[in-house]
């Protein structure tokens, strides 16, 4: 996902509503106005505020109280970015094993495989674009590591 499309996503203010000047990012998902100084939330900003004071809160709830989508609320806990209460009945489950997760898309351990498969396609694609250059590796001590192609 693009840096633009992530702004679009969690609706983030550009504009201050009461005198038209810049929001600035103060961190959290607050933003201060240049101008006037008003204060507004993105949606990320809006149910971490929410879901402060309201421990426990489901997707429905917050949705109700504060205007923000439950399909926001689920990209948040993907992202994570927010967490299902511990000892809650809800719960996400691991995209690779099913295993109940609070936040994100693995669990740890599929985790550390998903980076691992991704590191290592990586390095398929390195070797293959050094090898896209003509470049060939040779494997004996003390000989070129590297012959041209002319």
């Amino acid at each position: 996902m693009s840096v633009l499309g992530s702004l679009d996503m969690y609706n983030i203010p550009q504009v201050c509503k009461k005198c038209g000047g810049v929001m600035v990012f103060k961190g959290v998902g607050e933003y201060h106005c240049e101008d006037c100084g008003a204060v507004d939330y993105d949606d990320y900003g809006k149910v971490r505020c929410y879901i402060e004071t309201n421990k426990g809160a489901t997707a429905a709830q917050i949705e109700q109280a504060i205007g923000v989508s439950q399909r926001t609320i689920r990209r948040l806990l993907k992202d994570g970015r927010i967490e299902i209460t511990e000892g809650s009945n809800v719960f996400l489950r691991c995209e690779l094993c099913g295993k109940q997760i609070r936040s994100g898309q693995y669990c740890p351990e599929c985790e550390i495989k998903a980076h691992r498969n991704l590191e290592e396609k990586q390095r398929e694609l390195l070797h293959k674009a050094v090898q896209g250059f003509g470049l060939e590796q040779k494997s004996e001590e003390g000989q070129r590591r590297f012959t041209r192609d002319d």
